[in-house]
């Protein structure tokens, strides 16, 4: 299982959260200093995934992420609890946009049973029933008296 995606993966197949950089070549991938990505890891804004042996191994996902960290501090003058604000909103909203497109899949087969339901009940109406038609009223009056019988 990939522990960021929760889904289960090829171990040989490498993605862009394949943990495959150590912290000197993510460094130089980054333009950072080694010390840099540690604060980093430290205060929570870059975590890569960890070795048996507690070594740091980072993604490119990782290295693009340093990236917007370093470009938003150095030229937007945000600060680090600033920009580690800015990064967990990120990640609500793509799983918030993740779940409204599973929702609305959801709610679109939802509906094609309920069409699919709605056909078979027509199907299933009699053909042999007269519909029903409203009567115009007469204007005339019918009396009924029943017959006498001998008394």
């Amino acid at each position: 299982m990939d522990g960021r995606s929760g889904r289960s993966r090829n171990p040989y197949q490498l993605t862009d959260e394949s943990p495959v950089y150590v912290i000197s070549v993510a460094a130089q991938l980054s333009g950072l200093h080694p010390q840099t990505l540690r604060q980093y890891d430290r205060l929570g804004l870059v975590s890569p995934d960890r070795t048996p042996g507690r070594g740091r191994r980072y993604s490119a996902r990782d290295i693009e992420l340093l990236r917007t960290v370093q470009q938003l501090s150095q030229d937007e003058g945000i600060n680090l609890a600033g920009i580690k604000r800015i990064i967990e909103l990120e990640n609500q909203v793509a799983a918030l946009q993740s779940r409204v497109a599973e929702l609305a899949s959801a709610v679109e087969g939802a509906a094609v049973a309920m069409q699919q339901r709605e056909a078979q009940v027509h199907a299933s109406y009699r053909r042999d029933l007269v519909p029903y038609q409203d009567v115009q009223q007469a204007s005339a009056l019918v009396v009924w008296r029943p017959k006498r019988t001998s008394e």
